[in-house]
Order: structure tokens, then sequence, then C-alpha cells
């Protein structure tokens, strides 16, 4: 089975050894590397190439959005998953803009830590839907973009169907048994989405299309 390889960046050591333990237990997953702040991590990712980098946001030196924001603009092939305590819209939205394809918080299970790290590394993104709901809200009430949607290429009704159930944080199998579609179609929907909006992932689609006010939550 093909490894993923994870690095993994926290100032705490505590916290690294516990989060390299919860996801090791995946015989797909291998932790290469540990750094305890930005500018650790991005040395690190010049000498090696991990996967996913597992991404504290509040470190010394170089914080989380300011590392993940190198990262994706030098290596937009690697993921970055944040791993933190902060769930408040002054982070979730800086690291999700920045290039993070998911969000968890520490307190959250050894396995859904294991399965975010699953899921970014496919291309697809972790997002619990609380999160995904602070991020759109905080979008539409603090950053409107007038005339953003007008500048969007406008989405099917089948693909504005998928992004309005995206926006309620389902997954692509949550989605596809409510449109009663294969997962391989709402992949193909996701995919011409990104295409028509030049993102790269699942969070990215939620950001533009928060800024547009085309998603709301209920």
């Amino acid at each position: 089975m093909p490894q993923i390889r994870v690095l993994i960046v926290d100032d705490d050591p505590l916290v690294r050894s516990a989060l390299s333990h919860f996801v090791s237990r995946g015989d797909d997953v291998e932790v290469i590397g540990e750094a305890g702040n930005g500018l650790e991590a991005v040395a690190f990712l010049e000498r090696e190439r991990p996967d996913v980098v597992m991404m504290d946001v509040q470190m010394p030196e170089m914080n989380g959005i300011q590392a993940t924001d190198a990262i994706t603009q030098r290596w937009p092939e690697v993921r970055i998953l944040a791993v933190t305590t902060l769930d408040g819209s002054d982070t979730v939205l800086p690291m999700l803009s920045a290039g993070a394809s998911g969000y968890l918080l520490k307190d959250s299970s050894a396995e859904s830590i294991l399965s975010g790290v699953r899921e970014v590394y496919r291309g697809a993104s972790s997002l619990s839907p609380r999160i995904a709901s602070l991020l759109v809200k905080h979008v539409r009430e603090t950053e409107p973009e007038t005339g953003a949607a007008a500048a969007l290429e406008a989405l099917t009704d089948r693909e504005a169907e998928v992004l309005e159930r995206l926006a309620q944080g389902m997954s692509n199998a949550e989605i596809a048994q409510s449109l009663i579609v294969s997962e391989g179609t709402v992949k193909a929907h996701l995919g011409r989405i990104m295409v028509k909006w030049h993102v790269r992932d699942r969070v990215q689609i939620l950001v533009t299309a928060a800024h547009a006010g085309l998603v709301d939550f209920r």
C-alpha cells in the first residue's frame, strides 16, 4: 500500500508525539518528520517533500497561516491539514484562505485525525460542518465582494445543488445519496466547479462561493 508521507508541525513536542502516534496507526501513513514552527517546516520541505503537512496555527517565529501560504505557493502539490485548538473566525478563514485543505480541532478523535490526513491526501477536504458554517458566515458578514458572483463562471443547476450540499458540510457520499447519483458523479461535478472557478479543492470552492454570496447555512 502506498505510504502517505506526513510532516507534523507544532510548537509543543508532546502534541507532536501524540499526533504522530495517532496517524501512525494507519498502515498507509508514515510520519517522516516534525517541526516546531513554520520556519522549520519550510526548511524541512526544502530537503524533503511530504504529501501532507499537519499544521498548528499559533507558533513562534512563523505561524501556521504564514507557513501554509509559503508552502502552498512554493509546493502546491503538498496538502495542508490544520490541526489546532483555535476555532475562531480570525484563524479558520485565514488558514483556509492561505491554502489549507482541511481544519480539525485537536480534541478530535484519533480516528478523525487519521481520516483527515487520508482525505486531504486524496484531494478532498476535512472540514467539520461547524467549521464550514463559521467560515461562510464570517466571509458573508465581514468580507462582501461586490460583483464577485457575476465574475464567476455560472454553474449548472446540478453543480449548484452539489455546492449547496457541500456548504452544509456533506461528504461526497452524503451528497451522492441526497441527489441519488454515484459518488463518481459528485466528484465529477466538483471537479468541473474547480475548473470553472480556478480553485484547487472543496475548501477553496466554499471560500469562493462564500465571498460571492452563493451559499447559505440553515
